[in-house]
């Protein structure tokens, strides 16, 4: 079975002064036990801070996204060494933001996980069909679509984790019914174990992410193959991170 992670994505939000979250969320799961990984990106002027105040805890801290290459001409981005020298154990790539606002492919973020596995950090590569997508019901075709174009052949196993994102209930308050979550999920899986084989499919964690908060993570949690969740806004408050990150402990 795939462990457990609870990943935050604070996307294009944090300052200084929101590190004491960070040290929130660290006093909290001191006195937690909870079987599952924890996990938080903060924009990238933070992740070295973040990661001094987390030494020695159980808290991971990781980028939101990288470029493909070590180095080069590339103003403004950076490398998956960059952001492993600054303290990140993963690194989220392919958000729908990022497909979106800077038109990624499938096939430059399969580069960009590639380049995570090389710098030796676990990619999450995310995936999600858009609300037109989904009511012409595509969902199947894009989401199974957009995990093979996206995977590349060196993440296998634990050594990776797959986020299902529906791009209509992302920051929108919408979530799919609990049944439409768990045959993505299923499908998804299946997916994975074609691809990587049955075994490698099974260690491999797949998230649920699209507005899960604490009034609805252990129903989702509790679903078959889903095994933790990617969380946008109710990660930015330590209280509804750990209350969800709470609730992983009894659903995973």
């Amino acid at each position: 079975m795939a462990r457990g992670l609870i990943a935050g994505n604070w996307k294009m939000n944090g300052l200084q002064a929101a590190l004491s979250e960070i040290e929130a969320v660290i006093a909290g799961i001191g006195n937690m036990s909870v079987s599952a990984d924890i996990l938080i990106c903060p924009p990238a002027t933070l992740i070295s801070d973040a990661t001094r105040r987390s030494a020695g805890s159980d808290l991971n801290i990781g980028g939101q996204t990288c470029h493909a290459n070590e180095s080069g001409a590339h103003t403004g981005d950076l490398s998956a060494a960059m952001l492993a020298e600054a303290g990140a154990t993963y690194v989220i790539v392919g958000h729908s933001e990022r497909r979106a606002d800077h038109g990624e492919t499938d096939a430059m973020v399969k580069a960009q996980a590639d380049a995570v596995l090389s710098a030796g950090l676990k990619p999450i590569i995310c995936i999600g069909e858009t609300r037109e997508e989904r009511e012409a019901g595509k969902t199947a075709d894009i989401i199974l679509g957009q995990l093979r174009n996206s995977t590349p052949e060196a993440a296998s196993g634990a050594n990776f984790a797959i986020a299902y994102e529906p791009v209509w209930a992302i920051g929108t308050g919408l979530v799919p019914e609990m049944s439409d979550i768990q045959t993505a999920h299923a499908a998804l899986r299946d997916c994975l174990a074609d691809m990587k084989g049955a075994d490698p499919a099974a260690a491999t964690p797949l998230l649920y992410g699209g507005s899960m908060k604490p009034g609805n993570a252990a129903d989702i949690l509790a679903l078959n193959d889903v095994n933790g969740g990617l969380i946008g806004g109710a990660s930015l408050k330590a209280t509804d991170f750990l209350a969800i990150y709470e609730a992983a402990g009894t659903a995973l």
